[in-house]
């Protein structure tokens, strides 16, 4: 099965992330690994893709009051967006370095907040944008060349 030649391509898969749910915190990224394993995507855009959603995904639980993450592919890219509703981020530039997290200590003891999120998502695109407004939630979106 090629990405060409598949029902799914030009779609829009949505998939609604829940704040604090760690219970099914991963499932969208797991459902969009299983997708593109389904549409015979390559394993290496595979593994970049389900490391954003993830990192996306895990943010939306721990800082937002809920989102969505939305996937589009088509023969050339995949386009990945997450979009939260919450309280922003109020320096997204501090955001992007490496180790700077937000996160509440509850999340930190949990083992997540290390402040990878954001640069991860970026290292593993090939175009990343964000765009954050304190008070409103962040928009983010990342595209994979296939």
């Amino acid at each position: 099965m090629t990405v060409e030649s598949n029902e799914y391509i030009g779609m829009i898969h949505s998939y609604e992330i829940e704040a604090g749910n760690f219970t099914k915190a991963g499932e969208a990224a797991s459902s969009i690994k299983r997708l593109l394993r389904q549409l015979g995507v390559d394993a290496n855009v595979i593994r970049r893709v389900s490391i954003a959603a993830y990192e996306a995904e895990m943010n939306m639980v721990i800082h937002s009051i809920g989102g969505n993450i939305q996937i589009e592919i088509s023969p050339k890219a995949i386009v990945f967006k997450a979009v939260d509703e919450g309280p922003g981020i109020e320096d997204v530039n501090l955001a992007m370095e490496e180790g700077f997290s937000t996160a509440k200590e509850w999340a930190r003891e949990l083992g997540f907040g290390a402040g990878m999120g954001l640069p991860n998502i970026k290292r593993c695109s090939d175009e990343f944008h964000i765009q954050s407004e304190v008070g409103q939630g962040t928009y983010l979106e990342a595209k994979f060349i296939l």
